[in-house]
């Protein structure tokens, strides 16, 4: 499970951070209309900051980076930025202030700080790269389709060929050799230095963790509080850490089946856990044999792991389940259209094209992968069997086997030698990043680090889970930089 890459080799000497004399300030305007229909009645602002293309010639090609702001409207209480990220790689941050805000994160974090989104290179409104896919491609997302055996990983891997060239077909200007996760990490210190900050705090989840840690590696003297959340475990979304996405699914489903059980009354999915866990692979494997409606059981493994996310996705995977059973063929495509991450829902958005390519692009700049078929399907034998759930989709092939472009520089080495700035957030049963993660952080970072574990189920801790004692220890590190002496294990809120 170990990803081929340059991780053991000897890291660069950390980068110059930028100069606020050098770089020119933000002028803040109107936000585009995307973001101002997402937050309506906030006073979110939009500027521009431009960086090198390539940070090896810096006198070279220029694009701009476009940010948000929601500004604290008490500056005495102000600290200074608070710079954001969802994940992905490819999701927008630009309307991620009034995301927050509107969550209900605690004043007193919106007095100490701005609030700072953007669409990080090559995504959005960022000088975007598009591998052009289209609706209908024989091609379901970023997450490898489910192999039910070797036959399937080479008719994977054909498709996945195909991507990677249709990738590189669409590089017309060469911008895809410079979309990596050591590159977004120099542009938010360039993003800093732009606001005129000494230093910059952060807050990042899934991806973001990776970029996070890559920034607080790189650039150790001018960030401030960092908060990481369900994370991946290095400063990159390698092999491993996809792999991992079976083991997460593997210690989240309980949590699901449980739900459903209670409730089998209301859905007939089975009367306990272990009935709903077989409901799961009756459903699989009839949808593998004949699939009902275009759902075959490579969308079916892929919209329940989706559903995993947040208890609030349960009821809507419990009905397409339901559908699926009843062959309620407009209750299937419904839910199928609405299932967050599944092909019938992204297809008709504007933007997947672009949040793929992105995922792509930097997923397979940032290391070396396996090009090997043969040693994809010794993986996904070994994970169908270690993790029946999801383990031979996971360990599936991706187009980063076939992909053009070699990795530019070694990948950020986690540099330990720092302050103690670091606070890492990771619940217990996480179905993307699993617990694993937070503690290969917290053994990474060792002394820069404090690992808190919240008793708690889904993707995202901080504001997002809904846990009191991890919204109360990240508020007090990041307004009162109250980092914990040690690890802090938090129970499940009632």
């Amino acid at each position: 499970m170990v990803a081929i890459g340059f991780a053991g080799a000897l890291a660069p000497a950390p980068p110059a951070a930028a100069d606020r004399d050098d770089v020119g300030q933000v002028k803040w305007g109107t936000c585009p209309d995307d973001v101002t229909a997402a937050a309506p009645t906030r006073n979110v602002q939009c500027g521009r900051v431009t960086v090198p293309l390539d940070y090896d010639d810096p006198d070279g090609t220029q694009i701009d980076l476009m940010v948000s702001r929601l500004a604290s409207e008490h500056p005495q209480k102000r600290r200074g930025v608070l710079l954001l990220n969802p994940g992905g790689p490819g999701g927008s941050a630009l309307t991620m202030p009034a995301g927050l805000a509107d969550l209900g994160i605690p004043s007193k974090v919106l007095d100490t700080y701005d609030l700072i989104g953007m669409d990080t290179r090559g995504f959005g409104h960022s000088a975007p790269i598009d591998c052009k896919f289209t609706v209908g491609q024989d091609y379901i997302g970023n997450v490898p389709p489910y192999a039910v055996d070797n036959a399937a990983v080479v008719k994977q891997a054909e498709i996945a060929k195909g991507v990677a060239e249709q990738c590189a077909a669409n590089d017309t200007d060469g911008r895809m050799a410079h979309i990596t996760t050591a590159n977004t990490a120099r542009d938010l210190d360039r993003i800093r230095a732009a606001l005129g900050e000494e230093k910059a705090s952060y807050f990042g989840l899934s991806y973001g963790s990776a970029l996070g840690a890559a920034y607080a590696s790189m650039f150790p003297d001018t960030t401030d509080r960092i908060l990481i959340d369900s994370n991946l475990g290095d400063t990159s979304l390698d092999r491993a850490g996809i792999r991992r996405y079976a083991l997460g699914m593997e210690e989240t489903f309980p949590d699901f089946a449980k739900w459903a059980a209670a409730r089998n009354d209301a859905y007939g999915l089975g009367r306990t856990p272990e009935e709903v866990r077989d409901m799961y692979f009756t459903l699989a494997e009839q949808l593998d044999e004949k699939p009902v409606f275009g759902i075959d059981g490579r969308l079916f493994r892929l919209a329940t792991f989706g559903g995993l996310y947040a208890e609030r996705r349960y009821g809507q995977t419990a009905q397409l389940w339901e559908a699926i059973k009843d062959a309620d063929e407009t209750a299937v495509k419904r839910l199928m259209a609405a299932t967050p991450g599944a092909p019938a829902a992204v297809g008709e958005a504007a933007s997947y094209s672009n949040s793929w390519s992105v995922f792509l692009t930097v997923t397979c700049n940032d290391v070396e992968w396996p090009t090997d078929v043969r040693a994809y399907q010794r993986s996904v034998a070994a994970d169908r069997e270690k993790y029946p759930l999801f383990g031979a989709a996971t360990a599936n092939i991706l187009p980063c086997a076939f992909w053009p472009l070699a990795p530019s520089e070694p990948q950020v080495k986690i540099n330990d030698d720092g302050p103690t700035n670091i606070l890492i957030m990771q619940n217990r049963h996480d179905p993307v990043t699993p617990l694993l993660g937070g503690q290969l952080f917290r053994k990474k970072f060792t002394d820069r680090s404090r690992l808190v574990t919240v008793d708690g189920s889904g993707h995202g801790v901080y504001v997002y889970g809904g846990n009191a004692c991890a919204l109360n220890v990240g508020t007090a590190w990041l307004v009162d930089g109250a980092m914990p002496e040690k690890d802090v294990k938090c129970r499940a809120s009632a």
